[in-house]
């Protein structure tokens, strides 16, 4: 008998009254820790670094992981039990080191799942965001906090005109990276720009079945300006068997099977030794290779949703599958 997925079905009264008690757990946990992340963000901006800086930025991180990891015991205790099929790298990760990481994107969802599975064996995760988001109440000003970089960039109207801005740009990338240089982060990329939909797969004409066209400059952008500082570049893959969920679905007890391939790039010397903003032969040769990247990707998506449907019982090359985590 064929399997009727759970986010095909009409939502019950349960799962409805188990979203609405998930929203309100969450909103209770962001103010429990939300303003402790702030007081101590402000402390920060009024203490010398050399005086207790740096350990304000680990009583941030570690409030902000706090948050996380009630949210991650939701997840194990407050929703149905998830088949997680996951395969990691074979070698260590650890808590103290400097990731970048690369990842499909399908869903707001993507976010938690990538926290969840990555709170006990990787940095907190941060991204770079645009610096307007600093207006934002609270969210903004907790990036900052949180050492997220953000960014001002001219548009490219602005760069056409005066293309001295794009050097501004490249410079103004570096200052916001130099925050993360001195603590454990994985910095994450979403290559597609944007989550993956239909319509957007069919405008592209994307040649990849699951994944929109990757766009290497971000990625490119942050080897040029970290990569000889990075322990190690990961690559996270993400697949939803019975379909792409919303949030609500989620929090809602309505995805019940997730896998989660993480592995580790190999990064070629040429990459961490070319200019990716001034060299066009580099550039060219650089989105080539991240194309080669997006390639496996698909092939290890094929994979994956081969072994939830009982196609192939082979296990990814990267390594043995494993539990999400102890219960």
């Amino acid at each position: 008998m064929a399997r009727i997925s759970a986010l095909a079905r009409p939502k019950t009264i349960i799962e409805r009254a188990r979203g609405t008690l998930m929203g309100a757990a969450i909103t209770a946990n962001t103010f429990t820790f939300g303003p402790p992340v702030l007081a101590v963000g402000l402390a920060r901006s009024l203490v010398p670094q050399k005086l207790a800086g740096q350990r304000l930025d680990e009583l941030a991180v570690t409030l902000t992981n706090q948050w996380l990891h009630f949210n991650s015991w939701l997840i194990d205790r407050a929703l149905p039990d998830i088949e997680w099929q996951l395969t990691m790298p074979t070698t260590d990760l650890s808590l103290e080191k400097q990731y970048l990481l690369i990842c499909n994107h399908q869903s707001w969802v993507d976010t938690t799942v990538m926290q969840y599975i990555g709170l006990p064996r990787m940095p907190l995760t941060r991204f770079f965001t645009k610096w307007e988001l600093i207006f934002i109440p609270f969210l903004g000003l907790a990036f900052k906090i949180l050492g997220f970089p953000m960014m001002k960039r001219h548009s490219k109207e602005a760069i056409a005109k005066n293309p001295a801005l794009k050097q501004q740009d490249l410079l103004e990338a570096k200052r916001a990276c130099e925050n993360l240089l001195n603590r454990p982060f994985t910095l994450l990329n979403y290559l597609e720009g944007t989550r993956f939909t239909e319509k957007k797969h069919a405008a592209q004409k994307s040649p990849y079945a699951n994944l929109l066209k990757p766009k290497a400059g971000g990625i490119g952008l942050a080897l040029q300006i970290l990569g000889q500082q990075v322990d190690g570049l990961l690559d996270m893959t993400i697949v939803y068997p019975d379909g792409i969920p919303g949030y609500t679905d989620f929090w809602m007890g309505r995805v019940r099977r997730i896998g989660v391939d993480l592995r580790e790039i190999q990064i070629p010397e040429w990459v961490l030794a070319g200019d990716y903003e001034e060299d066009a032969q580099f550039r060219q040769q650089f989105q080539d290779w991240v194309a080669g990247l997006w390639e496996n990707k698909q092939q290890t998506i094929n994979q994956m949703l081969a072994r939830f449907n009982n196609e192939d019982n082979a296990l990814s090359p990267a390594s043995l599958s494993i539990p999400a985590k102890q219960k």
